[in-house]
């Protein structure tokens, strides 16, 4: 990854956002996205190479994971993120759009000019919009994720054991899952920042809305 244009797009980030934009971003940097290329990744790293299950019938420990497991927690979380932060960037290309705008108006009319967006960062007109929408739907792709976890993963806890009925297996089945308390641990710790950034989002909303 390279670390210097990651740097150079959170500092736009930054500049354009309100003090609740730049907690949120503080948030989604330290507690789920470093967390996750720290630590997550490896937890589940051996989900399914240790998913072990009490019989030798080739073919019913890969089709019990896969009934129990049908998407990889740690891929989903990884497509949460992507998803929640590629509207901030949104806010970034529509200021340098007017920049880049100001600066051909200002080439085509010459000394005649008049600047139309002193300032191209503040949120008026159609940047407004964008910043609004772009929190309505940061805090939707959360809330449309905390539902699919817990459609998965019910009350966000990996049990310990999971019994399974499945073809081929010859009979009920005992299956181990690795590590389930670690994993619930990082699960419940994913939700409650993901908790806190639909607050952040609503919250930030609502101010934008209010100041208007």
């Amino acid at each position: 990854m390279n670390w210097g244009v990651f740097e150079g797009l959170l500092s736009g980030v930054n500049k354009y956002s309100t003090a609740f934009g730049r907690i949120w971003l503080s948030l989604v940097f330290i507690f789920r996205l470093l967390v996750y290329v720290v630590a997550a990744e490896r937890v589940w790293s051996d989900d399914h190479k240790d998913f072990d299950c009490n019989t030798r019938q080739p073919g019913c420990t890969n089709v019990c994971y896969d009934h129990f497991f049908p998407v990889s927690h740690i891929r989903l979380w990884a497509l949460q993120l992507i998803l929640v932060t590629c509207p901030s960037l949104l806010v970034i290309m529509h200021v340098a759009y007017r920049e880049a705008k100001e600066q051909k108006r200002r080439s085509a009319q010459g000394d005649g000019y008049h600047c139309r967006y002193p300032n191209p960062g503040k949120k008026r007109g159609g940047l407004w919009w964008t910043y609004l929408l772009s929190l309505l739907f940061k805090a939707g792709v959360d809330v449309v994720f905390l539902y699919i976890f817990y459609c998965f993963y019910r009350n966000y806890t990996l049990p310990r054991l999971v019994k399974c009925q499945l073809p081929p297996c010859p009979n009920i089945v005992d299956c181990f899952i690795s590590r389930p308390t670690e994993k619930t641990i990082f699960t419940i710790f994913m939700v409650a920042t993901t908790c806190i950034c639909v607050v952040l989002s609503l919250v930030e909303a609502a101010y934008l809305i209010g100041k208007r």
